[in-house]
């Protein structure tokens, strides 16, 4: 089992130079650490709980000044950790703060592992586990509509949901285990089916917008494809609201692929220029650069399919639609600004059922359009409820899955008048897989992989 008695210590910023930096103390000895290493300008080395005190690091030992600073001091249990937590904020420098690092474990402290900051406030009970999990959504949340999502979730709204379902399951099972332990008739007979309804309609609520939650939790792979000089580079640099790609009239400019992500409708969207594709490439780098193209298109979610609509379709082009068809696509007809005369549509073989936008990449023109398409496409027009959090975790979705199956077993078990030891099974199961969500029911291998992914210090 995890220990909570000893002191740990960590960089809390990201290593690098920086106006600040933090080094963060943890533990039953974080106090006395930072009275040792810390002389204030007015003299007085009394930390004052949740004052800020300006003053020097110093080398306990030498007395040599390691650098000037602010600490500030938050006994438990009001810290992040529950614990006596200390803060030095000092400047930015990697030397400066690795100094700081190695005179605590110098006094007494060890080196904080990934995650382990959090870890602790979970098992001191100031975050539940997905509480605890949606401190790193927020860390790296790439666009505002993720942020929302994961402070909701830090914020609770999913843990009170699943702990009313819970709760729910748990007075059921109450029933279950006594009409086993005791004869019908010393117990008031109590409906099963209803509440264990009520639990599986409450259970799709909450999967029913969870692939939303993830899309704007983990975002979409959207490979740019088509034939060379169609328009794919200036198509990326339009939705990234910036030169990234090298744009020339020389077709097969591109000869690899290269990765952005853009914001797109609140959903990080990361998108694949890729090197033209065409059947017979010109040279060995070409034709590397095409297999490449279509390897990252095989990967992506979706497609972006770009032609000229400048000019008739050529053999190129439906040999490209033969690797799009299957695929959640866009048919993207740039180059609309070259047109004189009005456009002809497409011939309605190419791509059939795809939605088609009109843009002209080089003038911005259609982007609009083009990102409200992405969005419906990725998001397939659903609308989230506004009382209902979404759920943006893989494994929560496992979970509640795993949950409103056995549900549903219970109510059909119910149904079928089978013994209430059987019935107990599934419900039971129902009941331990909501406490792997929250943390009722949670093994060190779990916690391992969720605070493996954290970065140090936090």
């Amino acid at each position: 089992m995890y220990s909570l008695d000893d002191t740990i210590a960590a960089i809390a910023t990201s290593i690098g130079q920086s106006g600040i930096g933090i080094v963060k103390i943890s533990g039953p000895q974080a106090q006395a650490i930072g009275q040792k290493l810390f002389r204030s300008a007015r003299g007085r080395n009394n930390l004052q709980p949740y004052r800020l005190h300006y003053g020097q690091i110093i080398d306990p030992t030498s007395q040599v000044t390691i650098d000037e600073a602010l600490i500030v001091y938050m006994p438990r249990p009001h810290s992040y950790t529950r614990q006596d937590v200390i803060e030095i904020q000092a400047h930015g420098g990697i030397v400066p703060l690795r100094r700081i690092l190695e005179l605590t474990f110098s006094l007494g402290a060890r080196p904080a592992e990934a995650g382990e900051m959090t870890l602790r406030a979970f098992l001191n009970g100031r975050l539940d586990l997905a509480q605890a999990e949606a401190v790193l959504d927020i860390i790296e949340a790439k666009t505002d509509a993720a942020l929302r999502v994961a402070t909701e979730q830090l914020g609770g709204s999913l843990s009170a949901q699943v702990a009313g379902v819970r709760l729910a399951l748990l007075d059921t099972l109450a029933f279950l285990e006594a009409s086993i332990d005791f004869v019908e008739d010393e117990i008031p007979l109590q409906d099963v089916v209803s509440p264990l309804t009520e639990v599986t309609s409450h259970l799709e609520k909450l999967l029913r917008n969870a692939d939303s939650g993830m899309i704007y939790r983990q975002g979409v792979r959207a490979a740019i494809v088509g034939r060379p000089n169609v328009g794919k580079s200036s198509l990326l640099n339009a939705l990234l609201r910036g030169d990234r790609a090298i744009v020339t009239n020389i077709p097969g400019t591109t000869r690899d692929t290269l990765e952005e992500t853009a914001n797109v409708g609140g959903v990080p969207v990361v998108l694949v220029d890729t090197a033209g594709i065409r059947a017979i490439p010109l040279d060995e780098v070409e034709r590397i650069g095409v297999e490449r193209s279509e390897a990252a298109l095989a990967r992506a979610d979706i497609a972006l399919m770009v032609v000229d609509g400048s000019c008739p379709l050529e053999n190129g082009d439906w040999e490209i639609e033969v690797l799009v068809r299957g695929k959640p696509a866009l048919l993207i007809i740039n180059k609309n600004d070259l047109l004189v005369t009005p456009d002809v549509d497409l011939p309605a073989d190419f791509l059939p059922s795809v939605p088609r936008i009109r843009i002209s990449a080089l003038n911005n023109e259609g982007i609009d359009l083009l990102e409200a398409a992405i969005i419906d496409l990725v998001m397939g027009g659903k609308v989230t409820l506004a009382d209902t959090p979404l759920v943006s975790n893989p494994r929560h979705k496992a979970l509640l899955q795993r949950a409103l199956e056995h549900s549903r077993a219970a109510i059909i078990a119910q149904q079928e008048g089978l013994s209430p030891d059987l019935v107990s099974i599934d419900v039971r199961e129902a009941v331990e897989a909501l406490g792997e969500i929250t943390g009722e029911t949670v093994t060190e291998d779990l916690l391992d992989t969720i605070f493996g992914k954290f970065c140090i210090g936090k």
